[in-house]
């Protein structure tokens, strides 16, 4: 009887010890489950902000147009220099005995005293390329002519951004702006156009679309906006005349040899742009849109339209010299890659693909990878 309640009593410890242990791995399941989502949940959110942020930071640096990037930059680099300025210790404690002095590093009198020898200023203009009008103060002895050789430039083009009167009307302290190439400075005033603009200063609209400091409102149509400065190369005052005639070369006729017997004219037509630091070929324009001819024999190493912008459909031939020539902004093209062309073949027809204003032909040649002006192997 005794042993019959214990054994009672026991089982019955165990249904409830079972049925406790149920509960708890129920409950446990189901805090499981709802930490996982509350943590799903949080992180998801977390995601979404860092992903709106990101894309409000990303859409003002895009609208802004590189307004704020300068300033962003500046900062990170000043971020970084303060982290350096703090961790610089730990670093120096890593390499003890090997910690320098400043104070016991000697001065290096030989320059200090080869520089004051001569105390006289000497103004130095920078290799740099200037994208943007700079203020220059007149020193003595200069004139406009010396000015203007000194930042490669025109004279008519200090004269005109100046209002000179003379190329010597400057007095020594006097400020000039300086044009970063020759040309004329234009403020886009309503109904502005690139070609309207050119018109007016005798340019053709494809250097200032070619020259790359001029921004657009809309890459495809070259939209200006109102107010903003435009650099016209090359342009001429309506009302001005200028010092040097300007002249318009015209090609001789498409295939006629050059004098140096390498190469041919790749066309025929009127020279509208040449060679610049920031335009490494030879345009030449005839609205016939004629054929294109390789200017030496080659195989063709490219023949389409690889990038979808800038030079358009273009043919570029390997001359197994060490020249290559480049032939942008065709309308047609004649040949494939790897195909052979003699000298004088038709490779395909002018057009104005691409980053392009008008029918033309920019034609380059390379040079063991350096660009050089055409004219020079042309002539």
């Amino acid at each position: 009887m005794v042993s019959s309640r214990v054994a009672g009593g026991k089982q019955f410890i165990m249904r409830n010890l079972a049925e406790k242990a149920s509960s708890l791995a129920s409950d446990l399941e189901k805090f499981f489950v709802e930490f996982t989502s509350y943590l799903i949940r949080n992180l998801h959110l977390t995601f979404l902000k860092f992903e709106a942020g990101k894309g409000v930071f990303a859409t003002t640096l895009y609208r802004q147009r590189g307004k704020h990037v300068r300033r962003f930059i500046h900062s990170g680099m000043a971020g970084l220099a303060a982290l350096g300025v703090m961790i610089a210790p730990v670093i120096a404690d890593e390499f003890p005995g090997r910690a320098a002095n400043p104070w016991d590093i000697p001065s290096p009198s030989s320059i200090v005293s080869a520089s004051s020898e001569d105390p006289a200023t000497i103004t130095l203009v920078s290799d740099k390329v200037r994208d943007k009008t700079i203020p220059y103060t007149v020193q003595p002895g200069e004139t406009v002519s010396t000015i203007a050789e000194k930042f490669g430039v025109s004279v008519d083009t200090i004269r005109w951004q100046n209002s000179l009167t003379t190329s010597n009307s400057i007095k020594v302290g006097q400020v000039l702006e300086i044009l970063p190439v020759t040309g004329v400075l234009h403020k886009v005033a309503k109904g502005d156009t690139v070609y309207s603009i050119a018109k007016k200063y005798d340019s053709p609209p494809q250097a200032i679309v070619d020259f790359p400091y001029n921004t657009f409102v809309n890459d495809e149509t070259f939209e200006l906006a109102v107010g903003q400065a435009v650099i016209v190369p090359d342009g001429v005052m309506p009302s001005e005349k200028p010092a040097a005639p300007r002249i318009r070369q015209m090609t001789p006729d498409a295939g006629t040899v050059v004098a140096s017997g390498t190469f041919v004219w790749p066309t025929a037509g009127t020279i509208s742009q040449g060679f610049a630091w920031y335009h490494k070929g030879t345009d030449i324009a005839n609205r016939a849109a004629p054929d294109i001819l390789a200017a030496d024999s080659g195989t063709v190493v490219i023949a389409g339209w690889p990038d979808n912008y800038g030079y358009g459909n273009r043919v570029v031939i390997d001359h197994g010299n060490g020249y290559r020539t480049l032939y942008g902004h065709l309308s047609r093209i004649y040949v494939v890659p790897g195909q052979t062309v003699a000298r004088g073949s038709a490779i395909g027809k002018m057009g104005s693909t691409g980053r392009s204003t008008g029918v033309h032909l920019h034609f380059e040649v390379i040079k063991g990878g350096v660009n050089l002006n055409p004219l020079s192997v042309l002539r």
